[in-house]
């Protein structure tokens, strides 16, 4: 019985995830900007996850996990866009960056100023490659292009926290890097699974299989 009622259900999960990407590319410019607004939103919302470390101005947060997924939920070019909503937003005022500090001021004198530019810049790269190859979709193919979207980040953030603070290149790794690997090598793994797990393994808007 379980079995009978199993198979039905894994057709309708592969049918789901396919149309909600077939969906999403039919999508008018509103309502894609739209969606860049939701994931800039669930960005925001991951930020207030924080954990401050004593020795670096730069805390654990929640929002890279955000970060990495929106280029997957709304395409290269309209994850950087959720992604420039979200600094952008948070520039003029709104309360969402980590420690809900706001203003153009923080944007150019913060030492984590970096990381926003990498978040822009990550989510573009990953939601690209997502759409053009099919191969991309998998899980380990997924993997790979989370790392590569935190590599990413991890370079903005450490040249913008390197500049801010004038540190030497130890001082940076050790402030800037080497203390969030562990943790944000969680978040490329949750974040790989739900992507894979969401995308859909066949074409859905002309993308090449390679």
């Amino acid at each position: 019985m379980s079995t009978i009622l199993t198979i039905p259900l894994i057709k309708h999960y592969f049918r789901y995830r396919y149309a909600f990407f077939k969906w999403r590319c039919s999508l008018t410019l509103t309502r894609k900007l739209c969606l860049s607004f939701c994931m800039a939103c669930f960005t925001g919302l991951l930020a207030q996850i924080r954990i401050h470390l004593p020795f670096t101005p730069v805390p654990i947060t929640g929002q890279v996990l955000g970060v990495l997924l929106s280029g997957v939920i709304c395409g290269g070019v309209f994850g950087m866009i959720s992604q420039i909503m979200y600094v952008g937003l948070g520039v003029l005022g709104m309360p969402w960056f980590a420690g809900s500090k706001v203003g153009i001021t923080y944007l150019f004198t913060s030492p984590t100023a970096g990381y926003l530019v990498g978040f822009i810049i990550a989510s573009r790269v990953i939601g690209e490659y997502t759409d053009k190859y099919i191969k991309a979709r998998t899980f380990f193919s997924q993997m790979k292009l989370m790392l590569l979207g935190m590599v990413i980040i991890y370079f903005f953030g450490a040249v913008g926290l390197a500049l801010s603070m004038k540190l030497d290149f130890y001082s940076t790794m050790v402030q800037g890097v080497l203390p969030f690997i562990p943790v944000d090598l969680i978040k490329v793994l949750i974040a790989a699974s739900i992507s894979s797990s969401i995308l859909p393994k066949a074409s859905y808007n002309d993308e090449v299989d390679k």
